[in-house]
């Protein structure tokens, strides 16, 4: 007989472990609480112009192929994958700009004309980079972290001196470069990790070789392309997804969940896996049978929040590529006043992703669809006046780089920050991309995918293994469908 998994959330990780439980013969339903599914990476459609809400950037592309691998599918059954080339655009303080190239050589050359000797230098550094990459994408990530002896595996073990766990992430790039542009260039990925680069573990290059050896792509159609295609997946496997199901509590047999309690119904259950927000699982729809304590989660360091901006506008901005960074002011301040000393940063970094320069679909001909994104520290009392504030400083700045008139040409605005991540995805303090990847936060030291008490109670997403992140998170649900299937099998 089916054994009912129940699955809170329709995010990334949610949609993939409902997919690997239903292949293995679970009967599954997921309860989304919103109109739409997809978690942090929903869509909107205005006047025209389609809005990815979150994940802008394409990386690691061998994670979704081989996720749809296993279900019989590859990438191109559901949308055409294009590699950027530029990779991606920086602005510097000098009025200058880089561009990324994509193809390997070309970026050798770049780097060597801004310090002699790093084209060799970036060779060494890549190779290093694979190394960890390949250990901790095909190993690593693929641990549950419910005990230590996972990690005993001599292979595994004596591949951790590699990793540089130990040593911080600025320190490490420095053995290598000393020109401050290429320094920010190999920082740049780290930037939504949750610390500064001086107090993140040199593992995470890593995710330079996820940027330059493995490319920046875009799904044509849109980032939400591949909601769509494991939504598609899911209803495959015969998933139900229910959307507009807020659940607000837990029935209980035992030392089991019975019933997911909704504010439209209840739902049997004999596994409940929580794709929402983990915090707020916990502590709230709980109700006293906490995993842990509300001192345990004001302990944790939390990755940033972001304030957001949806823009329509109705020309063609000439001076943009599709990913734009602005490192036109100093990224040390800001990296204080997101991850030290939390305020309203003073000179932020800031991201603007204009997708209609490759998809013509996702903007009326003529016009350019615009997302801008500053990182903030989490938990920062937000308003209107505030936001506005921040728009005019992006605006002038937006400006001064490309030398034509942006802000008089918006028909179309939407903000969205702290105040929306908690009132649509119930977000801890209201971050953006989960915990921080600190040393103290990995592994078997982030929050467990399974409760301490609730035998059947289990958890997924970018608050627990192996972390934030779209392919992270793909991950997270296939890990916890193995724990489940592993503990509760079909007989």
């Amino acid at each position: 007989m089916s054994k009912k998994a129940v699955i809170i959330g329709s995010g990334i990780s949610s949609l993939s472990c409902a997919s690997f439980l239903a292949k293995e013969g679970y009967d599954v339903t997921i309860l989304e609480k919103n109109k739409t599914i997809g978690g942090r990476a929903r869509k909107f459609e205005e006047n025209g112009f389609m809005f990815d809400m979150g994940p802008s950037w394409y990386w690691m592309p061998d994670v979704f192929e081989r996720f749809y691998n296993q279900f019989g599918h590859t990438t191109s059954d559901f949308y055409e994958l294009k590699r950027l080339d530029p990779s991606y655009r920086v602005y510097w303080k000098d009025q200058t700009h880089t561009d990324l190239p994509a193809e390997l050589q070309e970026l050798k050359s770049l780097f060597e004309s801004m310090e002699s000797g790093s084209s060799e230098k970036l060779t060494k550094f890549l190779d290093e980079a694979k190394y960890k990459y390949e250990v901790g994408m095909n190993e690593l990530v693929f641990k549950p972290g419910l005990k230590w002896r996972e990690f005993a595996d001599f292979r595994i073990f004596k591949g951790l001196f590699r990793m540089h766990l130990l040593s911080s992430f600025a320190k490490h790039i420095r053995k290598y470069f000393k020109n401050e542009k290429i320094l920010s260039l190999l920082e740049f990925p780290v930037l939504f990790l949750g610390a500064t680069p001086d107090k993140t573990p040199a593992l995470y290059s890593l995710m330079n070789y996820a940027d330059i050896s493995l490319g920046t792509w875009y799904p044509m159609g849109g980032m939400h392309k591949f909601i769509e295609a494991f939504e598609k997946i899911a209803n495959d496997q015969g998933v139900k997804i229910l959307t507009e199901q807020n659940v607000t509590g837990f029935a209980y047999e035992g030392n089991s969940v019975s019933k997911v309690i909704t504010d439209n119904g209840e739902f049997e259950a004999d596994i409940v896996v929580s794709g929402a927000d983990y915090q707020h699982t916990d502590s709230t729809i709980l109700k006293g049978k906490s995993n842990y304590s509300n001192e345990y989660w004001k302990s944790r360091t939390m990755a940033p929040s972001s304030l957001l901006f949806y823009l329509g506008v109705d020309k063609k901005v000439k001076d943009l590529l599709h990913h734009n960074l602005f490192f036109d002011e100093p990224f040390t301040e800001h990296a204080k006043e997101i991850y030290e000393q939390p305020k309203w940063p003073s000179a932020p970094l800031f991201y603007c992703c204009v997708p209609s320069k490759t998809d013509k679909t996702v903007a009326p001909e003529g016009k350019e669809n615009m997302f801008l994104l500053i990182p903030i520290a989490p938990d920062l009392e937000d308003n209107g006046e505030t936001r506005e504030k921040y728009y005019s400083m992006l605006m002038d700045r937006l400006e001064k780089h490309t030398g034509e008139s942006i802000r008089d040409h918006v028909i179309y605005k939407r903000s969205y920050c702290v105040s929306d991540f908690k009132s649509d995805y119930n977000a801890f303090r209201g971050n953006a991309y989960g915990l921080a990847n600190t040393l103290k936060q990995t592994a078997i030291l982030k929050p467990s995918l399974k409760h301490k008490k609730i035998q059947n109670l289990y958890y997924t997403g970018q608050l627990t293994v192996p972390g934030p992140g779209v392919p992270p998170s793909i991950i997270s649900g296939e890990v916890v469908a193995q724990v489940i299937n592993q503990e509760n099998p079909i007989n």
